[in-house]
């Protein structure tokens, strides 16, 4: 799997920028199959910094509906990516 397929987005909502800005911690959608060495090697070439800790975790998908019709969502997976201490935080999103 090449980097692009590991980390699929950046998640930018408001607990994971508050993540981002006070613990140094990234979050991203990521592929389903990736496992915690995967994704730690995709960010630390993606960005160029060193990871420290890596904690994921699956979402099921939502019940949705649309009038009398009802669906899920798909499931995902969801990372958590803490950098070592002294590494810039990446800014690949401006809010």
């Amino acid at each position: 799997m090449n980097l692009y397929e590991v980390i699929r987005r950046p998640i930018l909502t408001e607990k994971a920028v508050a993540k981002k800005e006070t613990a140094r911690t990234l979050c991203f959608e990521v592929a389903r199959q990736a496992n915690k060495v995967e994704i730690k090697q995709a960010v630390e070439k993606l960005f160029k910094v060193k990871v420290e800790e890596v904690r994921t975790l699956n979402q099921r998908g939502k019940l949705r509906r649309r009038g009398r019709f009802a669906g899920y969502r798909p499931d995902w997976k969801k990372a958590y990516v803490r950098l070592k201490p002294g590494q810039k935080v990446p800014e690949f999103a401006e809010i």
